[in-house]
């Protein structure tokens, strides 16, 4: 049924498309300079994330290849394929759902690692995935000009991209730019969703005039460092 597409995951379910990815691809095979796709539930929650922010729709025909990267499943029949794409609409859709309806219960599915006493976020993977998502519609992400730029910075400064450690950021910077991820995320779904329009081509770019970031400004990616000693070069 329809309505099944729109019923959130369970914990179980989570587990369970978890680690189908995470088994997706065999231990013995050669990954040497190719593209893993998505590895865990944690990367296919940020690339989900960006999809259904994103300002031009994406398909599953696009989007899929994204995930499977060079090593797309060998499927027992396609009852297997129908499960396993099933939980993964479910879980995009109730990404969305929140986002639009509930934008302040938005959470994402970030990893966590206890040290001693304390429980710190490991974000790199959610970012990772958000950053596969964007790329899917660069061009048109690229639209947003300085103000879209700005918004993703706190996201794409912990992707394989980023030169993480060129920066040297403190501990308490590090923690700065983390905690601006999740209200930047919500943002950049209401910067799109009032931007999206069925009857413009996903080519055709939005013309926008934002202030730019001076070099002695603090920098968007929540540091607290200027623009100039820290993402601008």
């Amino acid at each position: 049924m329809m309505s099944d597409l729109f019923t959130v995951l369970t914990e179980d379910e989570i587990d369970c498309l978890d680690q189908f990815l995470l088994d997706r691809i065999d231990e013995d095979a050669d990954t040497l300079d190719k593209d893993e796709g998505v590895l865990d539930i944690t990367e296919l929650d940020g690339l989900f994330t960006a999809i259904v922010s994103a300002p031009v729709v994406i398909p599953p025909s696009q989007w899929l290849p994204a995930v499977w990267g060079s090593f797309e499943p060998v499927w027992a029949d396609e009852k297997e394929f129908g499960e396993m794409f099933s939980l993964m609409i479910r879980h995009m859709n109730g990404i969305a759902a929140t986002l639009m309806e509930q934008p302040e219960d938005f959470e994402p599915i970030f990893l966590e690692r206890e040290m001693g006493k304390k429980t710190y976020a490991i974000v790199d993977e959610w970012c990772e995935g958000y950053r596969r998502g964007v790329a899917l519609a660069a061009e048109q992400w690229r639209s947003g000009g300085q103000e879209m730029t700005i918004l993703l910075t706190p996201i794409l400064a912990f992707t394989s991209e980023s030169d993480w450690w060129g920066h040297g950021f403190s501990d308490k910077e590090v923690k700065n730019i983390q905690n601006a991820i999740v209200p930047n995320v919500r943002e950049i779904h209401a910067y799109w969703l009032v931007r999206r329009s069925d009857n413009m081509p996903s080519s055709q770019p939005m013309r926008r005039s934002e202030p730019q970031v001076g070099r002695n400004d603090p920098c968007p990616c929540g540091s607290g460092k200027k623009y100039k000693k820290c993402c601008l070069h």
